[in-house]
Parts: structure tokens; C-alpha cells; sequence
């Protein structure tokens, strides 16, 4: 089984997920909820959390934080990576779903062409404006090494478009691969080699 892992990183701009909800599951964070129902949606900042559960998402949709609001249909995140961002614990979730191959789409870790902060959803409520300084990815770029290690038997399939960052540390992961954005489209929008 396939999954799609949604960054909010803008070399995802081009993918449809729509598109992405016909070929497999698709695992989203933050403001995704806004456009989509995902297969799974996870938000860790307090401010979005509360604002995704009190509009009531949570009770018709899979969705995780840390201190979910009794009453309101949130799930906890695992245990073990309780203390992670919403991206990495979005592509542990994936493996506990016993997906094989997940792709993670978005998943930039660096700033936009301009050196400036890279997201989907920038100037929209709870993020940082267009030209905003870019946010440090240090953090996400460790939690996600240790996804992707703890699990050895899964293979993770990083997608790069022009804004995507080149990490060093990923190069040691034998069981992630990096995918140009172009055959990625290919691939999707014929639904074959996934």
C-alpha cells in the first residue's frame, strides 16, 4: 500500500490532492483541513489544534495532537514521538498504518528560491507572512532521521521540487530515496510505479 505524506513545504504546489486521495492514503498536517479530509491529519501547535478540533473536523475526520480536547474526537500522538513536529509523527503514523512505500511530499527543509520562509499556507492565521525569515528545520530533520531508522523495513521516497533542500544527514538513510517532482507527476498522474 502507497501513502503520501504532505509537508507544507511549496514544492508541493503542483500536486493535486485530490489526485493524491485516488492513488492511496494521504497523511496531512496543520491547514490541510481547511481544503481536505485526509486519511489521517496531524497538528501539534496548540493555536491550530484547538482551532481544527473546535471546528469540529476531529469528530468526522482521523486527527492528532498532543492534548487532545475530551469531547472532540482527537487522537493522541504515539508515545514515542510525542515530542515531535507534525510532519515527522504524520510519516510514523504512515507506518503504523503498515504502509510500504510513503512519500513525502513538501517536505522541503530549507527556505523558498528568495531565502525566505517556505510554506504552503503562508500570511493565512497561525503562520508567518510571505518574507518571513525562514523557519530552522534542525529539529524536523533529526525526528524524521529517526522515523525513517526505526523502521528499516519501510521505504521512504522523498519528493524534490526546486525549493527542496539538499540535507547531507539523509544520504546515511539506506531506505530513503529522493524522486525529482517531475517523474513524481508522472508517476501520479498515470497511478503507475507508485
Amino acid at each position: 500500500m502507497t501513502a503520501f505524506v504532505l509537508g507544507n513545504g511549496i514544492s508541493r504546489e503542483q500536486i493535486s490532492i485530490d489526485v493524491l486521495l485516488s492513488c492511496g492514503s494521504v497523511y496531512a498536517c496543520n491547514g490541510v483541513y481547511r481544503t481536505h479530509q485526509v486519511t489521517a491529519l496531524i497538528a501539534t501547535d496548540t493555536p491550530i489544534s484547538q482551532e481544527i478540533q473546535e471546528s469540529k473536523y476531529s469528530l468526522n475526520n482521523r486527527f492528532y495532537t498532543r492534548r487532545p480536547i475530551p469531547g472532540l474526537g482527537a487522537l493522541p500522538v504515539p508515545k514515542e514521538y510525542f515530542g515531535f513536529s507534525s510532519g515527522p509523527i504524520a510519516t510514523a503514523i504512515a507506518v503504523k498504518d503498515h504502509h510500504r512505500n510513503i512519500y513525502l511530499l513538501g517536505f522541503d527543509m530549507g527556505p523558498d528560491v528568495n531565502g525566505k520562509f517556505n510554506n504552503i499556507f503562508a500570511s493565512t492565521k497561525f503562520y508567518k507572512e510571505i518574507g518571513a525569515p525562514p523557519t530552522f528545520t534542525g529539529n524536523w530533520t533529526k525526528q524524521l532521521i529517526k522515523v525513517i531508522e526505526d523502521n528499516p523495513q519501510h521505504n521512504f521516497i522523498r519528493v524534490q521540487g526546486s525549493t527542496t533542500a539538499s540535507v547531507p544527514d539523509f544520504a546515511k538513510l539506506k531506505n530513503l530515496t529522493h524522486l525529482p517532482l517531475a517523474t513524481f507527476l508522472i508517476r501520479i498522474n498515470n497511478k503507475k510505479d507508485l
